[in-house]
């Protein structure tokens, strides 16, 4: 790739980040960074076979929170950055059918749950080896993996309700979908959903947007569903925004909030 081209994609990864990454993942903080499911089936046919779980408290929540100590790289954040913490009327779509596709992006809880809880992940670049070129150098750079994390609690079988919503949008939205988060414009040209584990029930779906011009990058949801809780993961890299390439969510901070749900 020549120099200009890199810097060129890589002042609009910087743009994306500024417009719409926003939507999917938390800053880097000041304290400790749908389609198929898995698990028990059906969103509906779990919330009527599985005994009725209890909602977490606000405070029972935030224990559930990932916290720094659970990871063993890159910054959690337990209080996320006021441009991050979208609300949920101003997240905006053209087809309402894919409004809890933009939701998720935007760590906006699903429904109204009876308690949420924000945290956000970021990962940390690898240093490139000595005699590496300028290019390589400078996508290095941006190679860092985000993540904003929602928990939200429900009463009754809010949490499968609020899972199924999210999978149906995945297929009815695949063709992509047009939103508008905090004033800014976006399209996702492509929904593409994927198998997940984890919980009672899980989807992973990847949303593929036009970041600039001919540059369609990935950003990529899992959702966990564990008794009355609801957990999204809304996660991107940077160098995925300049590139669009193809990156992994990271799978040991997923099993690390998983986890500490029970």
């Amino acid at each position: 790739m020549r120099t200009t081209a890199v810097r060129r994609t890589a002042l609009a990864a910087s743009a994306a980040a500024l417009a719409l990454l926003v939507t999917a993942c938390g800053g880097s903080g000041d304290e400790d960074k749908a389609g198929d499911s898995k698990g028990k089936g059906d969103s509906s046919a779990s919330a009527s076979a599985e005994p009725a779980a209890k909602a977490l408290t606000a405070a029972e929540l935030e224990k559930a929170g990932l916290a720094q100590a659970d990871v063993k790289s890159g910054k959690v954040a337990t209080k996320v950055v006021a441009t991050d913490d979208i609300a949920k009327d101003q997240v905006k779509t053209g087809d309402a059918a894919c409004l809890p596709l933009a939701h998720a992006q935007a760590g906006v809880a699903q429904n109204e749950p009876s308690a949420t809880v924000k945290r956000s992940w970021t990962g940390e670049p690898v240093k490139p080896s000595e005699g590496t070129s300028p290019e390589d150098t400078l996508l290095a750079a941006l190679d860092v993996d985000k993540m904003l994390i929602t928990l939200a609690s429900y009463e009754g079988d809010g949490a499968a309700q609020a899972m199924k919503g999210l999978t149906d949008a995945a297929g009815k939205c695949a063709g992509g979908y047009t939103a508008t988060v905090s004033g800014e414009d976006m399209k996702v040209v492509k929904v593409a959903a994927a198998a997940a584990e984890g919980g009672d029930e899980s989807s992973a779906v990847t949303l593929t947007v036009a970041a600039d011009e001919d540059i369609q990058a990935p950003n990529k949801i899992i959702v966990v569903r564990k008794g009355a809780t609801l957990v999204t993961f809304s996660a991107v890299n940077l160098a995925a925004m300049a590139t669009g390439e193809d990156f992994d969510v990271p799978a040991d901070v997923v099993e690390a909030q998983v986890g500490k749900l029970g």
